[in-house]
This record gives structure tokens, C-alpha cells and sequence, in this order.
């Protein structure tokens, strides 16, 4: 559905593509929303595919890439996290977020990064897997430190064999599938084995590994005495707000909760949302033994039938364990509502706060904040953090490395920075702010006035100048129209939003030049050698895994790596001593 000026108001699917569109326009009870919306309908533009599941894919293809106003959308800063099995003769165990690779075994997905780094902790633990990069594995000369604590069986430098690693790598596989009982049972055959042939030392081994598995897996507070894979999904509404929480089983034992709030569903049911997230969830992550919904399992399980072509496991909670599952997430959704309603209130009163201090007419939705990071001028780098809609915005964030202008000119380094940002605005590309901050006093200020005037942009302004210690609470507000500097109580809401957006301005200008740094140091260092080009240098840095490596290697290491020779490895050897 087209509106005004081409904008794309809603992305739909139908099977009767008449009936659809027609309920749009001749039925009385539609929702304030959906009736706001079609009164902005212009036109309707129609795509034909082959089949409902066709028509659901193309459906969330464009709904992603348009982002349609009135769509309800699940958006996640980031994709689940996996925990990964590399190929070759001793696999790495890894944690994974991201795109699959060939010949990688992926296990999941996980509902956050702590149950995959608890279950990788778990890994070495038990199993004693290897965790360490590629590089790092091919240039050991000796145990590492984890071999030691005996969190790893040492196969960099052949303390374990190929066949009694794959054994290991087998056991693990099986438990990350959820089998733990082939796995308690394998390791005690192999313990009874070990005794039976008198290898005491060996046997004690896998009775320590038993007994960590054992205390692992009864230590969850609901368990399934099944092998079995669910996903829990609650919707909850509470003041108008909906949450979908998301709680995953896997081999029976409860991985953790995901709490997920939609876009665009001002209105919409939990009913609604429900669907659009199994919808959008299942189309690209796979489909578990079993999915527990706690509304209307029919409606559920036809729109994901309608995308899988086939039977959806969706049901209601039927079972004591299934029940107490449900009452966690439903809870738990109504905990991420409240948490969020509690967020969102303190973001709208430190909001009012700031407008009441500055004497604004308007409380300020968008919120942008600038600061200056380097050392004695060297790597300068810029940041800019957004606040909107009462909360950090940290995918709307931007660093800029800045080049052309004196070493330590903090005035040019905010000027550069301050027209790289805003010359978009002016030319009507970039997102207007409501209020700018400056991190710093008069002379920033004033370069900050310029740079506006200079674009014909008046957007409101301040800075924030570090008092007398550079203590907290003892900024002053420094305003670009020579005003007398203002000071606020150390206790005033508006000065803790300040020092909030302030602080992260800091964070993240200081982060990006400590890389810049670190990478400007290393990377010159191997520039300096005469014979030592881009790909040499990229060669070793590949082959000892960065810089640390290179610079620990002997001359014998150094002639390992292809493209160097005895003398350019003594060079290079000389040259970072």
C-alpha cells in the first residue's frame, strides 16, 4: 500500500487477494491504526507469486528492506549467537553470531551470549576441547595455560592423539544435541574400561568428568526428563505495550529467555504480535522439536504452516513442566514491560527536567553529543552518540578518524567533525536533531556556532565544560549565545541525562582511538622494514595471529611464513626487539 510522495505504508500477502484488500476499505470496526493508515492509501501495488510460502518470503524480504510504517517489525540489534565446531583433524570450539560457513557445525541458536559462553565454559570443563584461533594453534611450542588448569587436552603440541580427539569432539557433539545420557553413559564404559585395565589415573579423569556433567545438568531449576527442543513464546500486553518473549529449551534444559518488544504495532494485539514474530523468527532460524504458544495455538500454527509447507508443531502448555515453562516466560515478559515502562518514564522526566532547565518550548525527542579523543594529537578520532526516543541509540552512533589538521588542534578535530556530521543535514540527507551537545567550553562552542552558521542550520546548542577538579556534578553549561554559564544541582535529573550522554560520548570516542592507535603502532612498526610490503605484513600477521605474535616469534618462525628468507627474517627479528 502506497501513500503520499511514493512512501510505502504497509507490505501485506493474501491468498484471495480481493477479499484481503476489500476489508480494508468496507469494514466500520478497524482499529485507529490500520484505519489511520488506509486513510493515507494512494494506491495498491500487487506482485503474483507461485505459492503462500513465496508470497510470505517475498513478504519479509521487502518489509526489512522498506520499512513500512505500519508493519509490525521485530527488530534485533543483533542474530542469535551459535556455539561452532570447526573442520580439520582437531576442531576448535568456538562461540559464533553471524553467517554459517561450509564445513562448520553449527549448535543452536542460543536466546543471549551468556548461555553460549556458560556452555563453552561447560565444554572445556568437561570435553577439554581446543578454543584457541587457528594461528594461534599452528605456532604453539608449548602447553598453554589452559592445558595446565586442565581445561584442554593439549593437541597443539600432540599431547592427545587424532583418534582420541575426535572421540572428545564426538562426546561433545552428542551433548550439544541434547543427548547427555549416550554421553554419561560413553564415559562411563570408557572409566570402567580404564579401571578394568588398571589406568587408575586415567579412570579418575573420567570420573571428574562425570561428576561435572552430572552436577550441570541437575543444577536447573526446570527440567525436562526428555531429551527434548521447545521454544517457549509468551505475549504479553500491559499499558498498551506488548512483549514477546522468547524462552528456549534444548536437550531438555531451560538455555534462557529473550525478551523482544515489535516496532510500528502501536494498537496491535498480543495475538498480532505473536504471529508476526513467528513469522519473521522461523523464516530464518530453524524449526524446534516442539513450540509452546500461550494464545490460540490455531491461528499460530497456521501462519507458520502457511511459511514451512508443512506440520508446525505449535501447541498449547499441556504438561506440569510445559506449564511451569510458560508461567517463567509469561513472567518474564511481564517483567521486561515493567523494566521498560520504568526506563522509558525516567528517560521522559530527566527529558522535561532538561527542558525546564534550559527553558526550551519544546522537550527535545533527539539528542546528539560530539567528543574529541587522542593522544598528545596522535589517532585523533571524533564521536557521535544519539539519544532518541528516551534511550541510547547505539546503531546510530558514528566515529570519524580525523586527518588534515594539526596534532592536538581540538577546535579543527571538532570542526571537521562537526561539518562531516551536519553538511548532510543541510543538504537534506541526514536526520535533524532536537539539541546538540559539545563536550568542552567557550572554544568549542564557538566553533560549533560557526560551523552551523556556515551550513544555514539553527539547531539548538550547548556545551558541557568540566568544572574546577573535573569532578561530576560540577559541569557547567556553556551556551553559544555568551550567556552566563549555567550549574545545576548534583542531584538534578537534567544533569544526570547530560552526564549520561556525555559519559558516552567519552566511551566511544576513547574506544575508537585506542584502536586507531594500537593499529597505527603495530602496523608501523612492520612498515619501517625495508623489504616488508602490504602482503608480507599481511602474511605475518595472518600467521602468528596479530602483532603480539610476530613480535614473540624466533628467527626459525619468522622463516616459516612464506615470502621470507633468513635475512629478512634476522631484519625483522632486529627490528622489534
Amino acid at each position: 500500500m502506497i501513500g503520499a510522495d511514493e512512501t510505502v505504508l504497509y507490505v501485506g500477502k493474501a491468498k484471495n487477494l480481493k477479499r484481503r484488500v476489500s476489508s480494508y476499505f468496507q469494514r466500520t470496526q478497524l482499529s485507529p491504526r490500520i484505519a489511520i493508515m488506509v486513510g493515507q492509501v494512494e494506491r495498491v501495488d500487487t506482485t503474483a507469486t507461485r505459492s503462500e510460502a513465496e508470497a510470505l518470503i517475498l513478504e519479509n524480504n521487502l518489509i526489512k528492506s522498506l520499512g513500512p510504517k505500519y508493519n509490525i517489525l521485530f527488530r534485533d540489534d543483533k542474530s542469535y549467537p551459535y556455539i561452532a565446531l570447526s573442520g580439520g583433524d582437531f576442531p576448535q570450539i568456538y562461540y559464533h553470531r553471524g553467517g554459517f560457513r561450509k564445513g562448520v557445525r553449527y549448535f543452536g541458536p542460543f536466546p543471549n551470549s551468556w548461555a553460549v559462553r556458560e556452555s563453552l565454559h561447560l565444554m572445556q570443563k568437561i570435553f577439554r576441547l581446543r578454543t584457541c584461533e587457528d594461528t594461534t594453534f599452528a605456532n604453539r611450542s608449548r602447553p598453554c595455560l589452559l592445558h595446565q588448569i586442565q581445561r584442554c587436552t593439549g593437541p597443539c603440541v600432540g599431547l592427545i592423539d587424532k583418534e582420541a580427539y575426535a572421540a572428545d569432539v564426538q562426546l561433545a557433539s552428542l551433548f550439544l544435541n541434547g543427548r547427555h545420557g549416550d554421553v554419561v553413559d560413553d564415559l562411563s564404559r570408557r572409566m570402567q574400561a580404564a579401571s578394568d585395565a588398571l589406568a587408575f589415573e586415567k579412570a579418575v579423569v573420567y570420573r571428574d568428568q562425570i561428576r561435572n556433567l552430572q552436577a550441570v545438568l541437575h543444577k536447573q531449576f526446570v527440567e525436562s526428563a526428555k531429551d527434548e527442543d521447545v521454544d517457549v513464546l509468551a505475549a504479553v500486553e500491559q499499558g498498551g505495550a506488548v512483549c514477546v518473549n522468547l524462552a528456549m529449551i534444548r536437550g531438555g534444559r531451560h538455555l534462557g529467555d529473550r525478551p523482544l518488544f515489535p516496532s510500528n504495532a502501536q494498537g496491535c494485539t498480543p495475538l498480532d504480535a505473536l504471529v508476526a514474530f513467528v513469522e519473521q523468527h522461523y523464516l530464518e532460524q530453524p524449526l524446534p522439536g516442539k513450540i509452546l504458544v500461550n494464545l490460540e495455538p490455531g491461528a499460530v500454527r497456521e501462519a507458520l504452516e502457511a511459511l514451512v509447507e508443512g506440520k508446525a508443531p505449535v501447541m498449547a502448555a499441556r504438561y506440569e513442566n510445559e506449564r511451569a515453562w510458560m508461567g517463567m516466560a509469561e513472567n518474564n515478559a511481564s517483567l521486561a514491560l515493567l523494566a521498560r515502562e520504568q526506563t522509558s518514564s525516567r528517560g521522559e522526566q530527566r527529558l522535561e527536567a532538561l527542558r525546564d532547565a534550559l527553558g526550551l518550548a519544546e522537550t527535545p525527542g533527539r539528542i546528539e553529543c560530539f567528543d574529541i579523543s587522542h593522544t598528545m594529537g596522535e589517532a585523533t578520532v571524533a564521536s557521535c552518540v544519539v539519544w532518541d526516543d528516551k534511550a541510547m541509540k547505539k546503531s546510530e552512533y558514528r566515529r570519524y578518524n580525523i586527518a588534515g589538521i594539526t596534532e592536538g588542534d581540538d577546535y579543527a578535530a571538532m570542526r571537521q567533525a562537526l561539518t562531516r556530521r551536519y553538511e548532510k543535514v543541510a543538504a537534506g540527507e541526514g536526520v535533524r536533531p532536537d539539541l546538540i551537545l559539545i563536550d568542552g567550553g567557550k572554544g568549542q562552542m564557538g566553533v560549533a556556532r560557526e560551523v552551523l552558521a556556515e551550513l544555514g542550520l539553527d539547531i539548538m546548542m550547548f556545551g558541557v565544560a568540566k568544572g574546577e577538579s573535573r569532578k561530576p556534578g560540577l559541569e557547567e553549561l556553556v551556551f553559544p549565545d555568551g550567556r552566563e554559564p549555567v550549574h545545576m544541582r548534583p542531584d538534578a535529573p537534567a544533569l544526570h541525562l547530560i552526564q549520561e550522554i556525555r559519559d558516552e560520548a567519552h566511551r566511544f570516542a576513547i574506544t575508537g582511538h585506542r584502536a586507531r592507535r594500537a593499529k597505527a603502532r603495530n602496523t608501523s612498526r612492520l612498515e619501517d622494514i625495508a623489504g616488508v610490503g602490504p602482503t608480507r605484513r599481511r602474511k605475518l600477521l595472518a600467521a602468528f595471529g596479530g602483532m603480539e605474535g610476530v613480535r614473540n616469534a624466533t628467527v626459525e618462525d619468522l622463516c616459516r611464513v612464506e615470502g621470507i628468507n633468513r635475512h629478512l627474517a634476522e631484519q625483522i627479528y632486529n627490528a622489534l626487539r
